[in-house]
């Protein structure tokens, strides 16, 4: 079926220059001088142990010794794609090791009700031709992408490959074997002569900077540790029935709490939304995976599709690029493809082009408040869900439940805008404009760690290199790479993530070609007889050097956008801000590293042994 533009209002209908007024306005109220520092490591909190494993018993075991060749840490999709590209390049010596009890990452530790992945499935789940597997429908539920890890682990051999319930504590390069010294909390000290860093973005729970936050003495948990035998249910069956009769508040309104809050709504006596900014949320078109449509498939159709993806998320459709994945994100440049298809495709400038994706965000933006208006009957409550900032200032949600639930008696919407967060909690609750609100159960919907400080989202106390230099001393001021992989100073060690390199907003595919570059890189170190391998500082400098002059200009982003982790919180500075990517796009990117090592020379790199 052909995907059609959706119906915006004309921008004649739009102030667009009080609307903008309006987006930095609304900015200015929730910006906070502590930035990212308004939350706090969950360590700190006496909420709960966030190495805790509520899901899986810990099973004892002696401590870890000897070498292997590759160290993988974390076994969720980075770490799972690495492991299948090294074993794929004949790379079987590895070990995967993670905090959680199995394979899944941020999908074995989030269980919370309703959780479903709100990218399409078909993109986002990786290897699905490798595998055989189809998702069931196009936004897969979270128990379902559990499940296809496991599939994987076990179709491509490695699920006794991974450690779990093991955190890492320290990394050490040690020269005089050429390995790194991997130690744990379990007493390992493990001689790893290469280190993939596979942590991936949603792997360590942040909590609000909350005054009397250790006060409170009911029950608190954050979404990724979510706790059924309080609420009732099942991660495969969210009847939230112990909930009847309990007062139950949830901080945040993001992607999690967007599916969370319906359920909760349905059994909780009372519930309370505490909300800094609101997400933009659309309708959520979630039909089953149609079988003549999986018979119709083509090999190579997900790359095929990725890219597609790609193109009308984070870039520009081409002409008579069909729009395949037809949802939230890709919306603006599907109107605008139709719209110049219906004037015969006149020739435009990027300036132009970009001053009518401009217009067309405002338009886009303006549906999504309206869809407030239609559907919650209250005018105060609905004016505070609506969205009053660009498109991608924050993650773009879709769900069919979320903001019918204001329109329950029991459900209250708590804007803590004006005060940029909730400021101060109790023994029997929180509180808010000077109001007390006695509850049962608070449930942070905050996030995890994605754009703060290195070492809080790595959690991983001590990372030396070469004499003895830190990583967090190194990288003080943002990361210094070569391809956005690899550092000088810290040999056979691989970076994964938004670092300095081609962006694409499909996590899984950028991971997954940067774990396919590390496994490629290891080979050709192998198969050269060497035992080390890092670039040059020449090569570094120049490739950074190349990189700035290239960068994605983010002024607006910065500038303009409500703050959130896409922003760092509003940090000008931003040096780990999610967008910086190579300014000449994702194909440029991976055709630049796939003819780089192609050439077999390992240009710019220092190897020995």
């Amino acid at each position: 079926m052909h995907c059609q533009a959706t119906k915006t209002p004309p921008a004649s209908e739009i102030d667009i220059a009080a609307t903008h007024a309006k987006y930095l306005q609304e900015r200015a109220r929730r910006m906070r001088k502590e930035g990212g520092e308004q939350y706090v490591s969950t360590g700190k909190v006496a909420v709960e142990d966030y190495t805790h494993d509520p899901f899986t018993p810990v099973s004892p075991r002696e401590p870890m010794t000897g070498e292997i060749e590759v160290a993988i840490l974390g076994a969720g999709w980075t770490g799972v794609l690495a492991a299948y590209h090294l074993s794929q390049a004949g790379i079987t010596g590895f070990r995967l090791f993670d905090h959680a009890g199995g394979f899944g990452g941020t999908w074995y530790w989030n269980r919370y009700p309703g959780l479903q992945c709100d990218n399409d499935a078909y993109c986002y789940l990786p290897l699905l031709e490798e595998t055989g597997f189809m998702p069931s429908k196009q936004f897969s539920d979270g128990y379902e992408i559990h499940d296809y890890f496991q599939l994987i682990a076990d179709k491509f051999g490695f699920r006794d490959k991974g450690v779990f319930h093991t955190v890492i504590t320290s990394l050490k390069w040690d020269e005089a074997i050429q390995r790194w010294h991997v130690g744990t909390n379990r007493g390992d000290d493990i001689k790893a002569r290469f280190v993939i860093m596979a942590g991936g973005t949603l792997s360590t729970p942040k909590l609000p900077g909350i005054k009397g936050i250790d006060r409170f003495k009911g029950k608190m948990f954050h979404t990724s540790r979510w706790d059924h035998d309080y609420t009732g249910g099942t991660w495969r069956n969210p009847v939230l029935d112990k909930l009847k009769g309990k007062r139950v508040a949830i901080i945040g309104t993001g992607a999690t709490a967007c599916q969370a809050v319906p359920y909760l709504a349905q059994y909780a006596k009372e519930l309370y939304v505490i909300q800094r900014t609101p997400s933009s949320i659309d309708v959520r078109v979630n039909p089953p995976t149609d079988p003549e449509w999986v018979k119709s498939l083509k090999p190579g159709w997900q790359r095929e599709r990725q890219y597609n993806f790609l193109h009308a998320a984070n870039e520009i459709l081409q002409r008579d690029e069909p729009d395949l994945v037809c949802d939230i994100w890709t919306e603006i440049n599907r109107n605008l493809n139709v719209e110049r298809e219906a004037q015969g495709w006149p020739e435009l400038s990027m300036e132009e082009f970009m001053a009518r994706r401009d217009s067309m965000d405002y338009r886009v933006m303006e549906r999504l408040r309206r869809r407030v208006d239609s559907i919650v009957k209250d005018p105060k409550t609905a004016e505070a869900l609506k969205p009053y900032y660009r498109f991608m200032c924050k993650r773009p949600l879709s769900n069919n439940e979320f903001y019918e639930c204001f329109n329950q008696p029991n459900v209250h919407l708590i804007d803590v805008a004006e005060t940029q967060g909730l400021r101060e909690m109790s023994e029997k609750g929180f509180v808010h404009d000077g109001v007390e609100y006695e509850i049962d159960c608070m449930i942070f919907a905050s996030g995890f760690e994605v754009t703060s400080d290195l070492k809080r989202r790595w959690g991983i106390g001590e990372v030396t290199g070469r004499n003895g230099v830190s990583i967090y001393d190194h990288w003080a001021d943002g990361p210094r790479t070569f391809h956005g992989t690899m550092a000088h100073g810290f040999p056979n060690m691989f970076y994964t993530g938004y670092v300095q390199g081609g962006l694409n907003g499909n996590t899984t595919t950028q991971f997954g070609s940067q774990a396919y570059h590390a496994a490629q890189v290891i080979g050709q170190v192998q198969a050269k007889g060497k035992t080390a391998v890092e670039p040059s500082k020449e090569a570094e400098d120049a490739y950074i050097k190349r990189f700035h002059e290239l960068e994605l200009d983010l002024s607006i982003i910065l500038n303009e956008c409500t703050p959130s982790y896409f922003t760092n919180e509003g940090d000008k500075e931003a040096k780990w801000f999610l967008f910086r990517g190579w300014g000449l796009g994702w194909d440029n990117f991976q055709q630049m590293v796939g003819e780089w090592r192609d050439k077999g020379d390992l240009e710019g790199m220092v190897l020995t042994g």
